[in-house]
């Protein structure tokens, strides 16, 4: 049966442990987002349109998700530990790498590197959390490590804007990728924990995530609410420039205020879905139902119908607080419904939908609704996003209670084959001690 047998001393507490995992995702999407403070000089240096600025941002997400099941498979067969340290080595390591880039092709193929090194953090990092904290609390550990995202974001954004502006946009890179470094040594204190081998892990993972539909729910509504959160943290700074006639720096720093509120209500969330499924356990896909449906009534009129000025950026602020709400309630549902022994490979499917579906496609389905209608037009319609994302946690939500009780999917150990006895006939099996 599959479940954690044990764990793994360590020097780092629970508490320290969620501090550092946040940090690591803090750097993570700081190493994804500084490329955004660049956009206006690598129009000038590289001749960039929209649509290959807005790649910059996809590619890394792509690669995520092509190589986030894969390397969550290794994960669990191996260290999460290790695993961690060595990813974030990689992704700092190609971050650095964006520095020198001659041309575009080559700071693409850079981009490409913090994929592959960022590929399988996310669920390494949340199957340790996972194991480390109580079912009753997860939904708000994993917000407050997913809180690290937009927190993430500011800091490249902003970080990147005033190092740019200050020093050139090559310096900006260099500034985000020498903490990766230091917290990656910091990472082989975290604690392990050992699970009971599974059989094919894979085929496990995803039979309980295709027969629990709430598990489906989940990932499709925040694959769809990540493709307008992608969306507000690529552009929103360069629709500022336009609009209000800012330069880039002070763009980047009123933009990150709105990413910054996404921040607060991830955490904001995971809390309340928590504490409301004491009543009810439907109100853990209840509650981002109701946050994306917020998402698209308070920016989709206030790109299309709602001239510059306080009530748009109020009414956009609004917008980017709900539009992270659903992290930390959909990762629960997930782990919720698979067995221990497969979190990893479960939240690294999980990654793959909200990476390939979500992050990849907002940036550069934004450039391409641009070049061709204006942003403006591309944020409206990329925002109407959030009404099919509340659909679908709904639909979710009918079934989590039915899905979380009846467990999680443990598929047939092979058979071995029992020993030859002389003559050629099988050998009788041994009793067990202890009368097991």
């Amino acid at each position: 049966m599959s479940g954690v047998s044990g764990a793994e001393r360590g020097p780092l507490s629970p508490r320290s442990a969620l501090a550092l995992l946040c940090a690591l995702l803090v750097v993570d999407f700081a190493d994804r987002q500084v490329v955004v403070a660049a956009f206006p000089y690598l129009r000038t240096e590289f001749g960039a349109s929209a649509t290959q600025l807005g790649a910059l941002v996809s590619v890394v997400s792509v690669v995520v998700a092509l190589g986030a099941l894969p390397v969550a498979l290794l994960v669990d067969r191996w260290s999460r530990v290790r695993a961690i340290a060595v990813m974030a080595t990689v992704w700092s390591g190609a971050t650095a790498a964006c520095a020198v880039a001659p041309g575009y092709l080559a700071l693409l193929a850079a981009r490409m590197g913090i994929g592959v090194g960022q590929a399988g953090f996310g669920p390494a990092a949340s199957a340790l959390l996972g194991a480390t904290f109580p079912a009753e609390r997860r939904a708000t550990v994993l917000a407050v490590f997913q809180m690290g995202a937009p927190l993430g974001i500011v800091a490249g954004g902003v970080g990147g804007s005033l190092a740019a502006a200050q020093w050139g946009w090559r310096w900006a890179f260099l500034a985000v990728a020498v903490p990766g470094l230091v917290l990656a040594l910091l990472a082989l204190r975290l604690r392990d924990y050992r699970s009971v081998p599974e059989p094919s892990r894979g085929r496990a993972a995803v039979a309980g995530l295709l027969r629990a539909r709430s598990g489906l729910g989940a990932m499709v509504g925040g694959a769809l609410l990540l493709v307008v959160f992608s969306t507000l943290y690529t552009w929103l700074p360069t629709q500022l420039e336009r609009a209000y006639g800012l330069p880039p720096a002070r763009a980047g720093v009123l933009a990150s205020t709105v990413v910054l509120a996404g921040a607060a209500g991830t955490v904001l969330a995971g809390a309340v879905a928590d504490r409301l499924t004491r009543r009810s356990v439907r109100w853990r896909l209840l509650v981002p139902t109701a946050t994306a449906t917020l998402t698209s009534a308070t920016l989709g009129p206030a790109f299309v119908a709602v001239p510059p000025g306080p009530v748009q950026l109020v009414l956009i602020l609004l917008g980017g607080t709900m539009a992270t709400t659903a992290i930390g309630p959909a990762v629960a549902v997930v782990l919720d419904v698979v067995a221990p022994a497969v979190r990893a490979t479960a939240v690294a499917i999980f990654a793959l939908v909200q990476n390939l579906v979500g992050l990849a496609v907002g940036p550069v389905l934004t450039g391409a609704l641009t070049d061709r209608w204006g942003l403006t037009a591309a944020l409206g319609l990329v925002a109407c996003l959030g009404l099919v994302a509340g659909v679908a946690f709904g639909w979710g939500s009918l079934s989590y209670p039915r899905d979380r009780e009846r467990g999680p999917v443990l598929l047939p150990r092979p058979r071995t084959r029992r020993p030859r006895a002389a003559g050629g006939r099988s050998a009788a099996p041994r009793g067990r001690r202890g009368g097991r």
